[in-house]
């Protein structure tokens, strides 16, 4: 089952950007839960908090093992309008709908019914997200084969998808305090139905001005073959290892940013400066991986980038606390994990090729999905870490000193930690096969065989003549 390709010119503007809002989308709704869902239950609605933080950790990991059945199922998909894009407008309404909905828990509820409300519609939130994002980015393997192209593609997604983050994340409150005036579910609600219009439409003009070059004929082999085959493929292996090293760096630190701010700085208002300094370094990340990789592959450009932002991180845990030193090296930081970031998605579509080449069929939903499982299952681990890391250092909540074990954890945390894992991802890097010329070699096989039917076509009807 080797795919066809369509090769053109390269991507237009509109596409790249039309891409880019699949993502920016998914950003406006997800971060938007991530960053106020848990203030939302628990000091909004009244949810305990311990029931807050399992539902949680039980829905992620959940989804992370829904993930690979719904590649699968993608991968098993024909339509007019290609595999992965038809998923993108079928799922555009109710993923924005499942976001509004967990800003809609009833005031009228018991604890208990709001208890059920919140898990239900938190797991549909999850689900519809793993739906449409598993087609979205198993789309950015098929959209173009030109490596040039796939950087571009994912740097403009990218850029947008900081946009979308940074819009939930400083629209949201102020919406709020507008939609619900002294009403806070009214509120939220309102503001939410404002952030998922937002986001239905961009995913429908995603859907409207992609296409789908590369086409491959729907697999119909049984479910554990594909499984089989994805692990016997040893990139996949490596590039697994890097997510998981490359998403916990994000979310030990993130995590642990507050905690930092509060009790090592001394000033909560900090996470904001922070906060703006990771986003403002996002953005310049985007747009920072073309130039970088105009005259370096890939390859070097995220070893580099990992081994300063590993180094840049640890080397917090040595600062004094100055605020201005620490946005600084926040900025630097999140700039070069943002082009680890988007060159690692770009490695998730070699993946697909190298598959295709070793093992003649195309699997592109079924390797995107195990490796967000992959991603999800980082994130479930690294965030329970956190926790578990104050737990046994003996922090205390809401007090004003924490012992010197507590501190130094917090601190290493928001730095030292990071560092490390960013360090590992460097090391993965050592086993990645997949440069340039490798990746040119791959393109240049599938084409000629292609082409060879009429090859041979022609050398028949000349030895006929």
């Amino acid at each position: 089952m080797t795919a066809k390709l369509s090769v053109t010119a390269k991507l237009s503007v509109k596409e790249k950007v039309s891409y880019g809002l699949g993502d920016m989308a998914s950003h406006i709704g997800l971060d938007n839960v991530i960053i106020f869902l848990t203030f939302y239950y628990t000091d909004v609605v009244g949810l305990p908090a311990v029931f807050v933080g399992t539902m949680f950790l039980v829905a992620r990991v959940a989804d992370a093992i829904v993930d690979p059945a719904m590649g699968l199922m993608a991968d098993r998909t024909q339509t007019r309008f290609g595999k992965f894009r038809p998923y993108i407008l079928w799922l555009a309404l109710p993923f924005g709908a499942s976001c509004l909905l967990v800003y809609a828990v009833p005031e009228s509820l018991t604890l208990g019914g709001k208890m059920v409300y919140a898990s239900v519609t938190y797991c549909v939130m999850m689900l519809m997200y793993t739906a449409i994002n598993i087609p979205y980015c198993s789309m950015g393997a098929i959209i173009t084969p030109d490596n040039t192209q796939r950087i571009s593609l994912q740097s403009y997604r990218f850029f947008l998808a900081t946009l979308g983050g940074a819009m939930s994340t400083f629209l949201m409150m102020p919406l709020a305090e507008m939609m619900g005036g002294g009403n806070k579910l009214d509120g939220y609600f309102g503001a939410m139905a404002i952030m998922a219009s937002i986001a239905v439409v961009m995913f429908l003009l995603c859907f409207l001005n992609t296409k789908e070059r590369i086409s491959a004929p729907p697999t119909h082999e049984n479910f554990l073959s594909d499984l089989r085959d994805l692990v016997r493929n040893d990139q996949w292996r490596v590039v697994a290892a890097l997510i998981f090293f490359n998403i916990s760096f994000g979310v030990v630190r993130l995590g642990a940013m507050m905690y930092y701010v509060t009790y090592y700085l001394g000033h909560a208002s900090y996470f904001m400066w922070l906060l703006a300094a990771h986003i403002v370094g996002k953005s310049l990340g985007s747009l920072l991986v073309k130039p970088l990789t105009r005259n370096r592959s890939k390859l070097s450009a995220f070893t580099l980038c990992a081994v300063l932002t590993g180094a840049l991180s640890a080397a917090i845990f040595f600062v004094p606390a100055w605020i201005s030193l620490l946005v600084g090296m926040t900025l630097l930081v999140s700039t070069f994990y943002q082009v680890t970031t988007t060159l690692m998605w770009v490695m998730m579509s070699d993946v697909v090729d190298y598959g295709e080449y070793k093992q003649g069929k195309r699997m592109d939903g079924t390797v995107f999905s195990t490796l967000l499982a992959i991603l999800k299952m980082g994130m479930a681990v690294s965030g329970a870490v956190v926790g578990w890391t104050l737990g046994i250092s003996g922090y205390v909540p809401h007090a004003a000193q924490q012992n010197t074990v507590a501190m130094l954890s917090i601190i290493a945390l928001f730095s030292l930690v990071p560092g490390i894992l960013s360090m590992f991802s460097a090391l993965s890097m050592r086993w990645y096969k997949l440069n340039d010329a490798t990746m040119k070699q791959i393109n240049q096989s599938k084409i000629s065989r292609e082409h060879e039917p009429e090859r041979q076509a022609t050398l028949h009807t000349q030895e006929s003549a």
